[in-house]
């Protein structure tokens, strides 16, 4: 989709402030998906190019805790399989769902990615409270495979939310420090965001100069995040993020 070379400065500033929130406090497709359908893509297009264009941070991440990784092979064995199919499902529904159908879940799905937003910290809060005891449980269970797997599915059709849905399924189904499921949940999310956007590729759906703009924005703006973090508080980022998604979902509400 051909657009102005103004509208990729704004899409290109999106994802510059959104790479500047998830290095900080998350939330960024808050930001992206709106833009991205403010300058005229459709619902699933946009969807799909942020996905795409998402896949480096998810990467970045992950490789930012590959070391608390390295003791958990066997989970990482049982649930990146689960992810990788979670996520390709997910995608294969938003592709099939149609534009009508997705267009009427969005403001449906960025007002439920803002509610895990807001929860995200007192999740974590929980998640120390609970692992306190010291004990580690390896154990991958049939529970665990299923919610992974649920919410891998989520993550391929929308994405939005999808580390704090992992994290608080983790957190539920394993016991362990919050150091270590926070690792598992970067891989998990790398796994399912990864997988959608391979079958993305073959779609027709990807903007691809969108995608690369933001690609390259979102690592600016990430490394800028990342440098600044220790300045800026986590929580009032994290809840102005929460206030423009109610805000975006309103809108589309009304419209």
């Amino acid at each position: 989709m051909d657009l102005q070379w103004f509208e990729y400065i704004f899409i290109g500033l999106a994802a510059t402030i959104a790479g500047f929130v998830n290095a900080v406090a998350g939330g960024g497709t808050l930001i992206t998906f709106p833009v991205l359908t403010a300058v005229g893509l459709p619902a699933v297009m946009a969807n799909v190019t942020n996905t795409v264009a998402l896949c480096p941070g998810y990467f970045g991440a992950t490789i930012a805790q590959r070391k608390d990784l390295l003791s958990q092979k066997k989970r990482l064995w049982a649930l990146v399989p689960v992810a990788i199919v979670g996520g390709i499902v997910g995608g294969i529904l938003l592709l099939n769902s149609g534009e009508k159908l997705f267009s009427d879940l969005v403001p449906f799905l960025i007002l439920l990615a803002s509610i895990l937003l807001a929860i995200g910290e007192p999740l974590k809060k929980w998640l120390n409270r609970k692992n306190k005891t010291g004990l580690v449980e390896k154990q991958i269970s049939f529970w665990a495979l299923l919610f992974v797997g649920l919410a891998a599915v989520y993550g391929g059709y929308f994405g939005a939310g999808l580390s704090v849905i992992v994290l608080a399924v983790l957190g539920l189904v394993l016991q362990d420090s919050l150091t270590k499921l926070n690792a598992l949940k970067q891989a998990v999310a790398f796994s399912v965001n990864i997988a959608a956007a391979i079958f993305f590729l073959f779609s027709g759906n990807v903007d691809w100069i969108s995608a690369a703009v933001m690609a390259v924005f979102a690592l600016i703006g990430g490394t800028l995040g990342g440098k600044l973090a220790s300045r800026i508080s986590p929580n009032v980022l994290r809840w102005t993020v929460v206030f423009i998604g109610v805000a975006v979902s309103i809108i589309y509400f009304l419209k």
